[in-house]
Parts: structure tokens; C-alpha cells; sequence
């Protein structure tokens, strides 16, 4: 048995554990799929119409705004998904009404690292489309609100 117990607290865990998180990440997407009803077929008529309009991308803003909710639910780390709503364009109060909390709250809980992904540089150029809606949410620098 030692041998084994030994195995088991000096095996190097790190792959495993991205794997897991990987998997898990990946389920919770196919789970805000099923949850919104599935996606039509590439192709299909649906599919087409959605494609046509607005509603291919109200779509992908909601379930991935689905999917955010289920990774805070499970304990994931929420900051791809924050990264990725930012970057649809997806504004802090719809993304606090997701997590459940104030728009302040989920500004001062990721807007200071997905800045530092989204403007690693600090050029000022979000590469893409960010919703400009936090200059009220900035602290002054040296000082309090």
C-alpha cells in the first residue's frame, strides 16, 4: 500500500488538473447549448435566418452569457468567459445581472485583468468590440470615489 499512497502524492498532478478543467469548461458549454434550446443546423433554414439578422448573434451573446453562469456555478475560473463577453461587446451591468451582483462589484472583481488581457500594452486599443462603459467604474489614480 505504501507504494502506492507514495504514487499517488508524488505524481505530478498539473496535466491532469488542465485536462479536468478543460473538460469541465468544454461540458459547460455543451450544457448552455442544451440549455438554450440547441443550435440550428449549419445549412438549415433556421440556421439561415439567424444568420440574415440579429438574432444569430443575440444567440451567442446568450449562451454565452449561459455559460458564464455555469462556470461561476461550478467554481471554474470565470475570467475567459468575462474576457470573452467584453469582447462581444457584452456591457458590466449584464454581465453583474449574470453573476448575481452590482455592476461595481463585477467591474472591481475583473475589470482590472481582463484590461491587462485585453490592452496588455496599455495602448488603449481593446481589439475589438468593447463595450465603453466603465469610465464612472475607474477609480481616480492616487485617490478613493
Amino acid at each position: 500500500m505504501d507504494g502506492f499512497v507514495e504514487t499517488a502524492l508524488a505524481a505530478d498532478v498539473t496535466a491532469a488538473a488542465v485536462a479536468s478543467s478543460d473538460a469541465a469548461v468544454n461540458e459547460a458549454s455543451r450544457q448552455a447549448d442544451l440549455l438554450m434550446g440547441g443550435r440550428p443546423v449549419p445549412g438549415s433554414p433556421e440556421w439561415a435566418a439567424e444568420q440574415e439578422g440579429s438574432a444569430g448573434q443575440q444567440r451567442e451573446v446568450a449562451t454565452q452569457l449561459l455559460h458564464f453562469r455555469i462556470v461561476l456555478a461550478t467554481g471554474l475560473d470565470p475570467l475567459p468567459s468575462v474576457v470573452g463577453l467584453r469582447r462581444w461587446g457584452v456591457t458590466w451591468e449584464l454581465i453583474a445581472r449574470a453573476a448575481g451582483v452590482t455592476r461595481q462589484a463585477a467591474h472591481e472583481r475583473w475589470g482590472r485583468r481582463v484590461l491587462e488581457i485585453l490592452d496588455r500594452y496599455g495602448t488603449g486599443e481593446l481589439g475589438g468590440p468593447v463595450a465603453d462603459d466603465e469610465a464612472d467604474l475607474r477609480k481616480p489614480k492616487g485617490g478613493s470615489q
